[in-house]
């Protein structure tokens, strides 16, 4: 029996995000039709948000109170989060991650790409969590993990003497590559280039021949900013630097990095990354909301895709006196006014 509903309001459609008066028409879970109205209802309907960059095993040392060095906290095998993880017993992990997937549903993220720690018992512990949840999980594994995910992510080419086999190997299989890279100095970004990733994470740290190669080869970055500042390996807008990655044709995404240190909650990344950096709020939605392209997962509200989308009210509060829907919705963060996840 087919499942149709409909859904109507002022919604961001298609691939530059244009305000429409619609009705969106949703069949067993494909946008069917998108219909202009003359008149809808106070609600804006958003694209969800995919989050291209997670570590959510982390939740299980959300907010310790530490410091120390990047290597220190992070980098594996003997960083501090590593030890934490290694003495965490599964079936807390699996609540953990579970929980942090709960809350990514409810700021309007409907899939995400994490890096996952623990070989394959770890990825075994992330898909049990994601299991029965309403978002799609990309995972990409280390220490054999990448066996039975997605792919592989690899936390450093300086990390990883393997990182050229294993990248080879997913390839093969038909899977995806990601790699931490320049996330405190540049010197692992051309290591990661030779391995012809499907993207690269943070870049924080990038020259400009990099930038150069990196929009020739296509390859989309992930922005993890609030990380960034939150680590200390950047106090700056000038890393990364965006509005240069921009200019030169690179594609960009978001993702919120370590649960460790930064809620998994998109609205406040873009937020951050506006006003930190001054990107425009149109071109931080755009990133935060078109999907996955590595795996080939698109949000965008066209006719044939999955459904994937938010529908806040704007019937109260100030929202409705809004002249820029794209910008409200990125500097404002009004997640109290969604009334439908659809995803």
């Amino acid at each position: 029996m087919i499942k149709e509903y409909s859904v109507s309001g002022t919604a961001l459609t298609g691939e530059t995000l244009e305000a429409r008066d619609v009705t969106i028409v949703v069949q067993d879970g494909i946008i069917t039709a998108v219909e202009d109205e003359s008149s809808v209802p106070d609600r804006w309907i958003c694209p969800a948000f995919f989050n291209a960059h997670t570590h959510l095993a982390d939740t299980v040392a959300m907010d310790l109170p530490c410091a120390g060095t990047l290597d220190e906290l992070v980098t594996p095998p003997h960083g501090l989060k590593h030890q934490i993880l290694a003495k965490t017993s599964v079936p807390r992990l699996i609540s953990a991650m579970r929980d942090s997937i709960t809350e990514m549903i409810h700021s309007g993220t409907a899939g995400f790409a994490d890096f996952r720690e623990g070989g394959k018992p770890g990825v075994l512990a992330l898909q049990e969590a994601a299991s029965q949840m309403s978002l799609r999980p990309i995972i990409l594994g280390r220490e054999g993990g990448e066996e039975i995910a997605d792919g592989a992510g690899i936390s450093s080419a300086r990390d990883v003497t393997r990182s050229m086999e294993i990248a080879d190997l997913m390839k093969k299989q038909g899977k995806i590559i990601g790699f931490h890279a320049g996330e405190k100095d540049p010197d692992d970004i051309d290591a990661a280039l030779e391995a012809h990733p499907d993207f690269l994470v943070h870049c924080t740290h990038v020259t400009r021949s990099q930038i150069r190669r990196i929009a020739d080869e296509g390859i989309p970055v992930v922005l993890c900013c609030r990380s960034n500042f939150l680590l200390r390996v950047t106090s700056g807008r000038a890393h990364p630097p965006i509005q240069e990655m921009i200019d030169a044709g690179v594609e960009i995404l978001i993702g919120t990095d370590n649960v460790m240190f930064v809620q998994p909650d998109m609205m406040q990344e873009i937020s951050f990354i506006h006003s930190v950096y001054g990107v425009p709020a149109e071109n931080l939605l755009y990133s935060a909301t078109r999907g996955f392209p590595p795996s080939g997962i698109s949000h965008s509200i066209i006719p044939g895709n999955r459904a994937s989308f938010c529908v806040m009210d704007c019937s109260w509060g100030n929202l409705r006196h809004s002249r820029d829907i794209k910008s409200t919705i990125v500097k404002r963060a009004p997640m109290s006014h969604f009334c439908a996840r659809i995803f």
